[in-house]
């Protein structure tokens, strides 16, 4: 069972790197190839750092290894990166990324985090309780429109509204 904590800058290229086999791997059944080489050439974005400076991205690890990691814009709500490494998804990582996210967002008291979910992600943030908005093209900073759902999630006060602690054991494979 992974442990988590807080990002720092020092594990935003494990991180990158991480983001980029999960890409390859658990993206390919939804996007062309060219689509997936261009994202994956793509390096973090000039927000990362600060973001990660800023205390609003967990890192999930085992044995000092990262193993999934997510970022929230704390100013706006935008869940910026949920990543879970191939090898480890189907554990509940994702979900537990995201509680914590909620946490945080909770914490700074923002009203709903909101973002803009890949093909393949999208029934991993419907299981934490986002709702689909609307289908869109998401343009993507290295210039292609990239399929995509975009996604919120209302928080109430006081409440993440979602229950962390059914994340100790695997989810239901139906």
């Amino acid at each position: 069972m992974p442990s988590y904590r807080s990002a720092t800058s020092a594990d935003l290229d494990a991180c990158w790197a991480l983001r980029t086999r999960a890409l390859q791997i658990g993206c390919a059944a939804h996007y062309p190839a060219e689509t997936l080489a261009v994202l994956c050439a793509s390096p973090p974005p000039p927000s990362m750092p600060g973001l990660l400076a800023a205390g609003a991205a967990i890192v999930a690890e085992e044995d000092g290894y990262p193993v999934g990691y997510a970022v929230l814009d704390g100013a706006s709500g935008e869940v910026e990166a949920v990543f879970v490494a191939p090898e480890w998804q189907g554990r509940g990582i994702g979900l537990q990324l995201l509680a914590r996210l909620e946490a945080l967002a909770a914490g700074r008291k923002l009203p709903r985090l909101f973002l803009s979910a890949s093909l393949n992600a999208v029934p991993v943030y419907e299981r934490a309780g986002f709702a689909r908005v609307r289908e869109e093209l998401h343009p993507h900073r290295s210039g292609i429109a990239l399929a995509s759902v975009f996604m919120e999630k209302q928080l109430t006060r006081g409440s993440s509204g979602f229950n962390a602690s059914k994340l100790d054991s695997p989810p239901d494979r139906r």
